[in-house]
């Protein structure tokens, strides 16, 4: 497929950008937040208004994803999912370009290229919520090029830009919290005999290399950690990302189900990987140290995708660039016929029309989801056609976000989703299970001291089905204030909708 022409080398990367365009079209296009999009949105949104993270809006995530969000709304303006979701194509196409690198480094160009083209290919695999501008596509890019400077091979024996390799793995932790797993591997490798050989480097360098590594990450955290001691939220910091993650219920048949689908809708990927375990064709025997870094780093993104143990589609990104790192080198030698197939299910033509259902599977999904998601609720609608702008809202109930950012008004209270107030666990429905054993301690004082700071014009209770998992009136507080100081004053297909007297 790919020959080494530099003008059909400069084409096939030209086709595969064409291709990661289009694959990410129905995000392009799309008017709204993408899933996990809305609540960090929120979050970045107060920040452009002078808020704190964790202070003025909570959220789970370590603080550089929320920075990041910031930055695009500061410069863009808040509600431009245009040029989000084109942040989010770009940044895409940086990880590409990373796994290109090491391809190129560790084999040649052509198995660089394979290994773009398979991240663009399925890291939005199956569902459209995997085109979101996630915590795990965000930490991929400055994952991917850690890997990238620490599989080079630098001039000087000490190799200082190890350096910047770990601060690129602090910045991926700081992105979504199981990146930082993904510095253990790499760690490892630089301590490998199989490393030291094939870089005729001593025992005491290779440690050096690896403090270096070490260095460089944990300057990145230092630097951060300072930036919010000084905007004091560093406590609050540490409680949102470290301390509120508990594991209260393992999902398992969310596991499985999830497990078996992503196989299922990447089996080219990890039919490709696995192939590189046996190696029967030789294709890593001058890169062996290499090889088992990247397995190690597999089995690291399995553990990271695990480790909430509520198993979201969107948690198997991250094992995308290692499986698509493994399976390169050998589609480029089938590719490039410099191998037989063995069987006809590894021929190139097999293999291509594989990959093109697969892109064409992909994408029906994607279009079809975002289609049902293009209007804002109608909760949102009321609010935003009888509410000023400058008015603060509350609204309880699971989908609080997205009607925030769709009736572009301010949270009333920092729990811009109501989890701390209740307890909810994520990962699914806990049927019969009470979770207000699990609520923050002080949670509810925050919220009155929020609502004294800035009353809720409206209030929206999400939650007034007959069967709601949270009703009103097992929260005395909120039952009390809504009673007291609000009437109803709509009824929308969500729920109902209360306003100040």
């Amino acid at each position: 497929m790919l020959t080494r022409s530099l003008r059909q080398f400069q084409f096939a990367a030209f086709a595969i950008v064409l291709l990661t365009v289009a694959i990410r079209l129905p995000s392009l296009l799309h008017p709204q937040a993408i899933d996990d999009e809305a609540v960090y949105s929120v979050v970045a949104n107060e920040i452009v208004d002078g808020g704190r993270p964790y202070v003025d809006a909570v959220e789970r995530k370590p603080p550089l994803l929320f920075w990041t969000y910031a930055a695009v709304f500061k410069a863009a303006g808040k509600y431009n999912w245009k040029a989000l979701h084109a942040v989010a194509l770009l940044w895409t196409l940086g990880t590409m370009a990373g796994l290109y690198v090491i391809g190129r480094r560790l084999f040649d160009r052509e198995t660089g290229l394979i290994a773009a083209l398979l991240y663009s290919v399925f890291q939005p695999w199956a569902a459209a919520n995997n085109l979101a501008f996630n915590g795990e596509l965000l930490m991929n890019l400055p994952l991917v090029w850690a890997w990238a400077i620490a599989f080079g091979r630098g001039e000087s024996r000490m190799r200082p830009e190890l350096l910047a390799a770990g601060a690129l793995l602090g910045a991926g932790f700081l992105l979504k919290q199981p990146a930082a797993i993904a510095a253990i591997p790499l760690g490892i490798y630089l301590l490998l005999p199989s490393y030291r050989a094939s870089r005729s480097v001593t025992r005491t360098e290779s440690i050096i290399h690896a403090a270096m590594l070490a260095i460089g990450f944990f300057a990145a955290l230092g630097l951060v950690a300072r930036v919010l001691h000084q905007q004091g939220i560093l406590r609050e910091t540490f409680y949102w990302t470290f301390t509120n993650h508990a594991i209260p219920h393992v999902f398992w048949d969310a596991g499985i189900l999830y497990t078996l689908a992503f196989i299922g809708a990447c089996l080219p990927l990890v039919v490709g990987a696995a192939m590189a375990l046996g190696d029967h064709d030789g294709l890593w025997t001058n890169n062996s140290a290499e090889q088992m870094a990247l397995l190690g780093l597999l089995v690291a993104s399995a553990l990271g995708a695990a480790a909430g143990a509520r198993f979201y589609p969107h948690y198997y990104i991250q094992l995308v660039p290692p499986l698509a790192l493994l399976a390169a080198p050998h589609y480029a030698s089938l590719w490039c016929k410099r191998t037989q197939p063995r069987s006809w299910f590894f021929r190139p033509a097999v293999t291509y029309a594989w990959l093109a259902i697969t892109v064409v599977a992909f994408s029906i999904s994607h279009w079809r989801f975002l289609a049902w998601h293009r209007e804002p609720s109608e909760t949102a609608r009321y609010l935003s056609e009888h509410s000023a702008p400058q008015d603060r809202v509350f609204i309880w109930g699971r989908s609080a976000a997205e009607v925030y950012l769709h009736a572009r008004r301010r949270p009333a209270c920092r729990y811009v989703l109501t989890f701390p107030l209740t307890g909810f666990v994520f990962g699914g429905e806990l049927p019969g299970i009470d979770t207000r054993n699990r609520i923050v301690p002080d949670a509810w004082s925050k919220l009155e001291e929020d609502f004294r700071k800035h009353p809720p014009a409206f209030i929206a209770d999400l939650y007034s089905g007959h069967d709601a998992q949270y009703p009103v009136k097992d929260f005395p507080i909120l039952a009390a204030l809504l009673a007291e100081h609000y009437d109803p004053v709509a009824r929308t297909a969500e729920g109902m909708v209360y306003r100040m007297r």
